[in-house]
């Protein structure tokens, strides 16, 4: 019972309560405001494409400075201020839409309309700045926190990870269910007023729970100190200098004081502000560039470039082949249970072949999964068909000046509700919802094995993320894990952006067989520079699978670069 007890007032069991509950939070959000979104505009896609669009391109330019944000303040004031925003933003959105709810004939008649136009925008921009909070929070908990708390145990590390990554795969699936059955069963404005509730109460109990991780876990309050921009410089133009680290550090520090002139920094101090952010932002990516686990970071990010998930884009592929509303969320089901299956391949892997190994064998058994879904395109059932122009259906729109696809029938609001409107043929309503129109049955053979290559794919996929996760962990100097994995997020942000881009440029399910085969390249791309990455760092041992020495250190830092770790 006393073991009992101790592990559930245990620093690291609280850090998985606090994230448990901030995730929850966060993935309630996520769904439901796309949904508040399309329900405001008249059922247009619109707002929530331009949502997207800002959440993915603020990251993308901002994250660097965040991860900057993140090495340069205290541990407890980076994750409090974080979590205070983030909840704060959500809270404030809630009461927004909700007035939104109740006076939107009033609003419309305000001005023209451009009130409620003002209102939307001020929605969106609050919600992109939980969204930057979330990212802090993130780094913050998932980077840096989870790191000292293991402390120098990196078994416990690994466990620590596939254990949050579980939490995660379980929230994806829940909190959506459960914000969807409030607003179902009552309405936009409750799922709003429960969700602004909900952030509100939680805010409270993370930052309890946040307040005893960090007085149970004394090191936390210890952080290395990051000396100014000039660390980074050195970090990169290390290669070209003799000197040794701790002297390059000795170096910048006495010539930041021997070099004080209060005139002309009084003069220069306008101009160097101004342009602080973007040496951040420059400094950031280069020594990104420059870290000994850069082949690796860039292999995870290049997994993004992918419409193999279960996002909008390839559900809304499935209901153009005849698959219901009803089978999809038992397969999203169970790619979450395959998710967790990943999470445990990794913690197993890891002890038996150790950590750079794990993510090779992850890499291959995820493409050979994906392999599934290159046959998926050439088999009975598939619309592939290069012919077709891209933009035919676009331009039909276009010219004979159709409407933009709106969510106007029962079936279409449940596709929706649901997360997977159809946006592939230029049509919310399912491919075979017409017997007139559709009078033989879509094959099955093709998207099942499209789906069955997916959902057993995300047992490499999970394991491999924890793989690289571990590996930023152990490899990153204390005092850049925020800006590292800042640019990390960013990273991965462009290249989601990218493989959005390339589904405008080819929207008809004519092509989709086509992006399946881009994807899965792209993915063998990523392992590709993993492989590379491996193979820099464990040389002629890279094939030689053994259970490594609990006493030794494991083979996670590249030979040559351990005075980066």
């Amino acid at each position: 019972l006393g073991s009992v007890i101790a592990y559930f007032t245990s620093a690291k069991f609280l850090l998985y309560l606090g994230h448990a509950l901030s995730t929850w939070g966060d993935r309630m959000w996520h769904f439901a405001v796309s949904v508040f979104l399309v329900e405001l505009y008249g059922n247009s896609l619109l707002l929530t494409a331009v949502y997207g669009l800002v959440v993915a391109g603020s990251v993308l330019l901002l994250g660097a400075l965040i991860g900057d944000w993140v090495d340069k303040n205290s541990r407890l004031k980076v994750a409090q201020t974080s979590l205070v925003v983030q909840n704060s933003s959500v809270i404030l959105c809630g009461v927004i839409l909700m007035i939104i709810f109740l006076f939107k004939t009033q609003l419309l008649t305000l001005y023209h309309g451009w009130l409620l136009t003002l209102c939307y925008i001020l929605v969106i921009t609050i919600a992109n700045i939980a969204n930057l909070a979330s990212t802090a929070t993130a780094i913050t908990i998932q980077r840096d926190w989870i790191v000292v708390v293991a402390g120098e145990d990196r078994s416990k590390l690994a466990d620590m990870n596939a254990t949050i990554r579980r939490i995660d795969q379980l929230t994806n699936i829940l909190a959506p269910m459960a914000v969807g059955q409030i607003m179902t069963f009552g309405s936009p404005m409750i799922g709003c007023g429960f969700i602004s509730g909900w952030n509100l109460m939680s805010m409270c109990v993370e930052y309890l729970l946040l307040w005893k991780v960090y007085q149970k876990t004394p090191t936390l309050a210890r952080k290395s100190a990051k000396v100014e921009a000039s660390e980074l410089k050195q970090l990169n133009v290390k290669k070209e200098s003799d000197m040794k680290p701790a002297e390059g550090v000795q170096l910048i520090i006495e010539k930041d004081v021997t070099g004080f002139e209060p005139q002309e920094e009084k003069e220069a101090g306008c101009a160097a502000r101004i342009a602080e952010p973007f040496i951040t932002f420059r400094d950031g990516w280069v020594a990104y560039y420059n870290q000994p686990v850069f082949l690796a970071g860039m292999g995870l990010a290049f997994l993004y470039m992918t419409v193999l998930g279960f996002d909008c884009i390839t559900t809304g592929y499935a209901y153009t082949q005849g698959l219901s509303g009803s089978v999809l969320s038992l397969l999203m089901g169970a790619s979450a249970v395959t998710g967790i299956m990943g999470t445990v391949a990794f913690t197993w892997l890891r002890r038996k072949c150790g950590l750079i190994r794990t993510g090779l064998i992850s890499g291959v058994a995820q493409f050979a999964c994906l392999i599934l879904c290159v046959i998926s395109v050439f088999m009975p059932g598939s619309p592939m068909d290069l012919t077709v122009s891209p933009f035919a259906d676009i331009s039909a729109r276009l010219f004979e000046n159709e409407p933009l696809p709106t969510i106007a029938s029962p079936e279409s609001e449940t596709i929706f509700a649901t997360g997977m409107p159809n946006l592939l043929n230029g049509s919310i309503t399912p491919a075979n919802s017409d017997p007139e129109m559709s009078p033989e049955p879509v094959p099955l053979l093709s998207v099942s094995l499209l789906f069955a290559g997916v959902i057993a794919a995300r047992v490499g996929l999970w394991s491999f993320d924890l793989t690289v996760t571990q590996l930023l962990q152990e490899n990153v100097v204390e005092s850049e894990r925020g800006i590292i994995n800042g640019v990390q997020n960013s990273m991965n942000y462009l290249l989601d952006l990218l493989h959005f881009i390339m589904v405008i440029l080819a929207p008809n399910p004519e092509a989709f067989g086509l992006l399946v085969l881009i994807s899965v390249s792209f993915v063998a791309m990523g392992h590709i520079m993993y492989f590379r990455f491996a193979q820099k760092s464990l040389g002629k041992q890279l094939f030689v699978c053994h259970t490594p020495d609990p006493k030794a250190a494991p083979d996670s830092s590249p030979p040559g670069n351990t005075s980066t770790v």
